[in-house]
């Protein structure tokens, strides 16, 4: 029985041990999107491949600020892949 109850403790520390290394993700910065939004870009690492897609799509744009701070802003885009654009 204790075997049981010592593996059961070891299990929950190893969860949690794996839980807190997920933590950093909660740093990343998620901008509101709207009129006149001023973005402190130092460097772009992602944004969404719209090419193929038609109509109003959503796409997302990861970035690094000035303070090397991850920033993400999601907004609608214009696709590019319509056959019957000009």
């Amino acid at each position: 029985m204790k075997l049981i109850a010592l593996g059961f403790t070891a299990l929950l520390v190893t969860g949690s041990v794996f839980a807190a290394d997920a933590a950093p993700a909660a740093n990343v910065i998620h901008d509101k999107t709207g009129f006149f939004v001023h973005l402190d870009v130092a460097k772009v690492l992602s944004s969404t491949d719209t090419y193929g897609q038609c109509g109003v799509v959503p796409a997302q744009l990861r970035y690094l600020d000035h303070q090397d701070r991850v920033h993400v802003l999601d907004y609608q885009v214009q696709g590019t892949g319509c056959t019957n654009d000009n």
